[in-house]
């Protein structure tokens, strides 16, 4: 995958629904009460997400479950099935994915209020990490900071026609992934991550909860770090108490997407900022990540 840090024959995307023929569409007539502004900001968010076909979020309840190695993996795994894929970072406050791909110290350009990605192959990818003159400057911010910082992610950035738009979220149920529900409004669905023992995996029926309550359906659950994989032999050792994923998966009748054993290569992955199910293709563990994530690739069917 090769790193665009400028744009290159980006298609200008249109800024708002004027020639949208839908006249069920929310943001075709201005609401009772609704100002002027309001109206043409979602009328410029709802032509971006109109050209974007399936939208997930990535939930976790519990921070350190790999959530972000999740959307990763996903995101390139889905690019590497042909589809054109973009991966936006809303975790504010600790926004990894520029380091997991490869990406620190890049920057973001744009003109006419339009923001382009970052492009690796047909991936383009968007977070607050692009934006920091330091990787370790801390960003604090209130709720409608963080708001109108996400709203601005969707609404100006370049996304053009996307087949998967995925979306890491911070841990827990805050401003962040409740944002993203709000503004996007018809979300295909959330992908849930936990590791194996009760302590996590209690988290995932809050991130159940949550996702019910705002009518967003649960994909599936992922439980990660569930078993070590050998590097030599390959065989899978139990360390944390496995099977907390799914016995909350199956409790709270929702899918169980499957479990990733831990594997040191991930975490070289990682830190070397490459994409674990793409340059590791032939390990045991990219292979469990590519069958957990070909339902979501099947929906594009």
């Amino acid at each position: 995958m090769q790193d665009h840090s400028e744009p290159q024959n980006q298609e200008k995307s249109g800024n708002s629904c004027e020639t949208c023929g839908d006249a069920s569409c929310s943001a075709h007539a201005q609401n009772p009460g609704e100002s002027d502004k309001d109206f043409m900001e979602r009328q410029q968010l709802q032509a971006r997400l109109c050209r974007i076909k399936h939208k997930i979020v990535v939930l976790s309840g519990k921070g350190g479950v790999g959530k972000s190695t999740v959307a990763v993996n996903l995101a390139v795994s889905l690019m590497l099935a042909g589809k054109e894929v973009g991966l936006l970072d809303v975790d504010i406050h600790g926004p990894s994915i520029p380091t997991m791909l490869g990406l620190e110290g890049t920057t973001v350009f744009g003109h006419e209020e339009e923001l382009f990605p970052q492009t690796l192959g047909n991936l383009k990818v968007m977070s607050l990490g692009f934006f920091l003159k330091n990787p370790e400057d801390a960003v604090i911010w209130r709720g409608p900071l963080k708001m109108g910082a996400i709203k601005q992610f969707l609404k100006d950035v370049a996304w053009g026609d996307l087949d998967y738009l995925i979306i890491d979220s911070p841990p827990g149920t805050g401003d962040e992934p409740l944002s993203v529900c709000q503004l996007i409004g018809d979300l295909d669905g959330a992908v849930i991550v936990t590791t194996p023992q009760k302590v996590a995996a209690v988290d995932v029926r809050k991130s159940i909860s949550f996702c019910r309550q705002l009518n967003v359906r649960v994909l599936g659950v992922i439980e990660n770090m569930s078993g070590f994989a050998c590097p030599h032999c390959g065989q899978i050792t139990e360390i944390l108490p496995s099977g907390g994923g799914r016995r909350i998966a199956e409790d709270m009748q929702v899918p169980f997407l499957g479990a990733i054993p831990m594997d040191a290569e991930i975490a070289r992955a990682c830190d070397e900022g490459k994409a674990f199910v793409h340059h590791y293709a032939e390990s045991p563990t990219a292979v469990i990540m590519k069958k957990i994530v070909q339902p979501i690739i099947d929906m594009d069917k």
